[in-house]
């Protein structure tokens, strides 16, 4: 079957791995820059520029964050052992771009820190979307998984091309000290405003349960931000929009 023909997404991807949460990113790397739009804009933060790496990949050249790249070249090293067919037919659509998560206006895409990047194989770009992926990604998520990268096609809006550093993977290279900075202590593994993904689906629809009227899209923006205050007013917790351990048991999350 050729690598570029469409396949519905196979069960069980992304076994164990999470996509990095807003607040993991914005505490151990910083903040990319001040403001975003749709459009990619450059890397501001002084600390994370002096991180920013162009590499040769074999099949491509890539720009990414340092310790991102260094992940990526053993991931397709595998990928060239393993799926030669694939590793042969791989293109980037790109990786740095520092830019907001497509349809959201809040919610900063992992690009910009060059921890994600989108594929293409043969010069032919998956639809985003439509349930389906490309044979050849499907064939190589186990791979870039194996190394603690997370495939976008676990989206609540499929995105089979990205792959992106997963929550885990994220904590992982925190703890070996390959971020710099001085901050000691992982943020707790809450949800807020910025974070997407099927457990900001489950929030979404447990609040509409509680007489919210959210589309339940898996992306934490203003509305899911509001209604997560709401509901903590209502429950005498502090009205924060953090979806931490206490609101998590308050909503049976």
């Amino acid at each position: 079957m050729p690598i570029t023909d469409l396949i519905p997404i196979p069960n069980d991807i992304n076994p164990g791995l999470n996509g990095a949460r807003q607040l993991t990113m914005k505490a151990l790397l910083g903040v990319p820059r001040g403001s975003f739009s749709n459009d990619c804009q450059p890397i501001t933060n002084p600390a994370l520029k002096q991180m920013v790496v162009t590499a040769n990949l074999g099949p491509f050249k890539a720009t990414g964050l340092a310790p991102a790249i260094e992940s990526l070249k053993q991931v397709l090293a595998d990928v060239q052992q393993q799926e030669p067919e694939v590793f042969e037919g791989l293109g980037t659509a790109g990786m740095l771009c520092a830019r907001l998560i497509r349809g959201s206006h809040s919610s900063i895409s992992n690009h910009s820190w060059g921890t994600a990047i989108d594929l293409n194989l043969n010069g032919d770009l998956d639809r985003r979307g439509d349930n389906r992926t490309q044979v050849g990604l499907a064939r190589i998520a186990p791979i870039f998984n194996s190394q603690g990268w997370y495939w976008g096609a676990g989206f609540p809006t499929e995105d089979a091309m990205h792959f992106e550093l997963s929550e885990q993977k994220i904590r992982k290279l925190h703890a070996e000290g390959v971020f710099g900075g001085a901050v000691t202590t992982l943020p707790p593994t809450s949800l807020s405003i910025g974070d997407r993904g099927q457990q900001v689906k489950r929030l979404q629809e447990l609040l509409n349960a509680q007489g919210e009227n959210l589309t339940a899209d898996g992306i934490f923006g203003p509305g899911t931000h509001a209604a997560v205050i709401s509901f903590q007013a209502k429950h005498g917790l502090t009205p924060d929009g953090i979806v931490g351990p206490t609101t998590k048991a308050a909503l049976g999350l």
